[in-house]
Formats: structure tokens, sequence, C-alpha cells
């Protein structure tokens, strides 16, 4: 009789936190076997990161030692496969043998990796480039409005950058998102609302904490694009960061609180009818997907049920043919970053179909991941290794001279104008230029908002 693991499990792996089973320990070591000898047996995703090599090779070694597969991989193993993931969630995608596919292996490779990682943080306590990364919110809101462009000049200076890097564990060469003079909600309290706005309904939009504080012109153009549309825009009282940054390191706790308090924020108004709009496809991924995990309530599901991607929003305007036609601007030809955590919600690339029925503008799909996802990109420790596979996605995206990039998650654009120079602009951005209420960004160079 084999010593491998089963393909099959004996009971459904559990993922919430909530489970006693996640905690155990012994459950966990179970099941990243099993899904080790899977994932071996099948070796699709080698070439997705760094995590599944480390993997494979150490498989592939126990059985040269006399192992019959996955048997024998130690923690010591599985604690480096997980640091070498940056959930991007692609390997779920494409995945055959996952409960969406209908599978009997039940596979998740992205939570198992999470639940490693969250039993390290309670057992060893979470790092402390994760505790800084963890917080983008509480940074934004204490360095961006007048004092940001001093920050900024300190974030750009090299020197400063290398002594950070020690202390932290941040990279020095990653391109920090720029802090806004004029954060978010305060250009939101400032706004008068558009003629028409109200017309055809109302929706909450969960700006995210970059739209708030690093990139406030893309909310702004959300605001003036759905206004456009007839619809109002309300910001709830008390919404927060939606935790993924803390579950990068693990720290179940922090994002738990978090996701508890926007489930506080916006319950009513979902009970009101109004959709959550979110901009940013981290962030609306986490509320979708991660928040009935983590917050299992009625309310919590309700939430999550009520979120949608902000393009996902407009195309499903486009698609009911209610989609405000009125465009002053055509795009020319406009090169698509289709975002691994947009594609991970399955409404594929709602944001390309959007700027494709704006005239004669021509809109070219990238489907190649920045390897930056969350934190992960940000850290020294993985830095050249993300760019190393952010490659190809800067490649594509900067051949055949595009007029335009845009693309739905804003650190895969600080990637690109690291690397290339170039400037990628959310959708939104591009759908509100095209309607003439704001100039078309240019697609060189950075901007604080």
């Amino acid at each position: 009789m084999s010593d491998a693991p089963a393909r099959r499990p004996e009971r459904p792996p559990t993922w919430s936190p909530a489970d006693d089973r996640y905690w155990d320990a012994r459950d966990l070591e179970a099941e990243w076997r099993r899904a080790g000898q899977v994932c071996h047996e099948c070796r699709m995703c080698v070439n997705f990161c760094g995590s599944f090599p480390i993997w494979f090779d150490a498989v592939d070694d126990d059985i040269e030692a006399g192992a019959e597969g996955a048997e024998r991989l130690s923690a010591g193993v599985f604690a480096e496969v997980s640091d070498h993931c940056w959930q991007c969630k692609l390997c779920y995608i494409k995945c055959p043998y996952t409960e969406d596919e209908g599978a009997p292996e039940l596979l998740d490779i992205p939570r198992l990796l999470a639940r490693e990682k969250a039993h390290r943080a309670r057992r060893d306590g979470v790092p402390l480039v994760d505790r800084v990364l963890g917080e983008p919110q509480r940074l934004g809101a204490l360095a961006a409005g007048r004092g940001a462009k001093i920050v900024n000049l300190i974030n750009a200076n090299r020197l400063v950058r290398d002594a950070a890097e020690k202390v932290t564990g941040v990279s020095a060469e990653f391109a920090l998102p720029p802090l806004a003079t004029q954060p978010f909600p305060e250009w939101f309290r400032e706004h008068a609302p558009s003629p028409g706005a109200g017309e055809h309904g109302e929706v909450v939009l969960f700006p995210t904490c970059y739209g708030d504080y690093n990139y406030p012109h893309v909310p702004a153009a959300a605001v003036l694009a759905l206004e456009k549309n007839g619809y109002a825009v309300r910001l709830a009282e008390g919404y927060t960061c939606c935790g993924m940054p803390n579950l990068d390191g693990g720290d179940v706790a922090a994002a738990t609180a978090k996701l508890k308090a926007n489930v506080a924020a916006l319950i009513g108004h979902v009970r009101a009818g109004r959709k959550i709009v979110v901009p940013g496809p981290t962030c609306g991924y986490t509320l979708k997907q991660e928040l009935p995990l983590y917050v299992d309530t009625a309310e919590a599901r309700q939430v999550a049920e009520a979120t949608v991607d902000l393009m996902e929003f407009f195309d499903g305007l486009r698609r009911a043919k209610t989609l405000n036609q009125d465009f002053e601007l055509e795009l020319g030809k406009v090169v698509y970053h289709a975002a691994c955590h947009l594609r991970a919600q399955k409404v594929a690339i709602p944001g390309a179909r959007v700027l494709a029925a704006i005239g004669d503008s021509e809109v070219r799909v990238v489907e190649r991941c920045s390897a930056v996802d969350g934190t992960w990109g940000m850290k020294a420790a993985y830095y050249t290794e993300g760019r190393r596979y952010a490659r190809h996605m800067v490649k594509s995206m900067t051949e055949d001279s595009p007029d335009l990039f845009v693309g739905d998650c804003q650190l895969a654009g600080q990637r690109l104008l690291k690397e290339s120079g170039a400037r990628m602009i959310h959708p939104v951005e591009a759908l509100a230029a095209s309607y003439g209420l704001i100039p078309l960004p240019e697609s060189d160079g950075d901007a604080a908002g």
C-alpha cells in the first residue's frame, strides 16, 4: 500500500479561522501534503510563481530519497513555499481540481498558503515588514494632505529609502504610491453633485485606501462618471481598509476586525438597496470572496453579495444598453492590463469592454501578472524575484506603442511606471475623460492627485 497522500480529502478542507480545525497544525500538515501530492502529479502551475518549483523540487528530492510522493514534506519547505506566494490567485483560476470546477480534490492553494502564514503569525508573531505594509490606511491618513509633497520628496530620496529598507524590509527599489495633497474624503465633502445624479438610483462607493490617500483622482473620476450615468454616490460612515494587507502577513485578527467594521459601515446601505462599487480589484475580491469566510454572519454575506467591481457596474449598464453614450473623446490605441484579482472575481475584463464601446477606441488586453499583488512585491526579500516574473507584463504592455496604458490595479501601475516610465490610468479615468469630465491623463510620469 502506497504511503503517498490520497488525492481526495477525507473531509472538505477548512478555510475559516472560526473553525477549530483551521488552527490544528496536524490538520494543516495533512492538507499541505495532500495538496502537494495532487499538484506534483499535475505540475501545470510550475511557471506561475516561485512557490511551485520549490514545492515540486522538494517532493522530487523526497522521492529520490525513497518517499512514495509528498508524504515527507516538512513544515520548513511549506513555509518557504508560502513565502514565495504573492496571492495572485491565478493557480486557483487555472486549477482543474477546485470546488468551482466540481472536482473531488477540492484544492484551494491560495487559501492553503494563507492558512500556513496565519499559523506562523500566531506562533511567531507578525513580521515587522508585514506590520508596516499591513496598514496603508493608517500611513495614508498620517502622511497625505498638506505635508504630502514633503513626504513624497523624502520617499524619493534613495539614501532615506535604503535606510528604511534595512529597518522595515520594504524595498528601496519599489516605487511607492505617491501621497495625495488632497485626500479623496476631503474632495468628496467639497464636491457638489452633478445635475441628474440620483435619477437612476444610488450607489455607495468603497474608495479603497489607495483611492483615499494616494490616487484620489480615481474615486473622484468614479463619482463623476457615475453621476453622468444618473447615479448619486454615497460614502459609508466608518469604512476602513478591506483587511487584505493584514491577511498578506497572516494577521487574521487585524483583518477580521477591519472586515467587521466594514460590515457595520456598509450593511445599512445594502439594506437600503444600494450596490457597493469598488474601484480596486484586491479590495473588491476581499469583500466579495474573503469577507464571508472571516466574518460568518448573515450581514457579512449580504455585504459580499451587494459588492461589485466599479467597471463591472458600468459594464452592466453597457449590457443593459443604459450606459450614457455622450462621448466627446475617443481613446485611440489602448493597452489594458487584466488585473489578477479582477480575474479572480470571475467577472473577466469589464473595464476593457466598456472602453471598447467608446467610439473607435481599440483595446488590446494583456493578461500578465505584475507580481505585486497586495504587499509581496514591495518587500526587499522578493523585489528582484517579483521583477523577474513581471517582465512579461511590462514587455507586453509596452509593445506596439499604445496611446494609453489602462489597468484597474494601481500597484501594477507602479510596477509598470518603475520599469518603463509609462503611467497606467484606471479605466474609470479613461471613461470620465471620454465624457469630457476630466482631462485625459498623460501616459507618462506620475501624479500625486
